[in-house]
């Protein structure tokens, strides 16, 4: 990864095309780090190629949302012939496939905009167990278009506004991610706690 990192600063003005290919690959589960992608584009526009900004941008944005289109195509298509894989099973279980039905039924959007701040893997689950669902997929676009853009906007201008402060390193970057992700999950958990708590107390 860092060897790519260094090849594309060195090609820094056709960057968001080479970042919007390792997106779309990271949507059928190759494993790229998506949030790792978006740190590094935020890094070239804010010190590299400022004049480029928009086109990082629009490439992380498309390049996010297409991925799930992928991965949620993936799995309403070859979902159940992937089944008899182990690796898919251990990937995507019906106990999962479940959950993810369950959320939407109680969720709906929310499920989209929670499940696109989680990484390690969990995000294009999500986008698969979807698909596997079958879930109308006009219904995922629309809501998946508002949550790409929340997503995507909101830690573009974050790390866009931190890499004008701070030089991007490869080490630190994952630091930096663990930390983030670190400190919205005790937020989901907490707010999922204090949920459960107030719709006991009303029972």
């Amino acid at each position: 990864m860092e060897n790519f990192f260094e090849w594309v600063v060195q090609h820094a003005e056709y960057s968001h095309w080479f970042l919007f290919g390792a997106i779309l690959l990271a949507g059928i589960n190759i494993p790229i780090s998506v949030d790792l992608l978006m740190m590094f584009a935020c890094f070239l526009a804010a010190t590299i190629v400022p004049q480029c900004m928009w086109h990082l941008y629009l490439a992380v944005f498309l390049g996010c949302y297409l991925s799930a289109a992928l991965g949620y195509w993936i799995g309403r298509l070859l979902g159940n012939k992937l089944k008899g894989y182990r690796w898919f099973n251990q990937l995507v279980s019906e106990k999962r496939i479940e959950k993810v039905q369950l959320f939407y039924n109680k969720y709906g959007f929310w499920t989209l905009i929670i499940g696109r701040f989680i990484p390690f893997g969990v995000r294009n689950c999500i986008f698969i167990s979807t698909g596997l669902s079958r879930l109308s997929f006009i219904k995922f676009a629309l809501w998946d278009l508002m949550a790409c853009f929340i997503w995507s906007s909101l830690l573009f201008y974050l790390f866009f506004t931190l890499g004008k402060h701070l030089s991007f390193d490869f080490t630190y970057s994952k630091k930096l991610h663990f930390i983030g992700i670190s400190i919205f999950s005790t937020l989901v958990i907490g707010l999922s706690f204090w949920y459960y708590r107030k719709k006991k107390s009303a029972i």
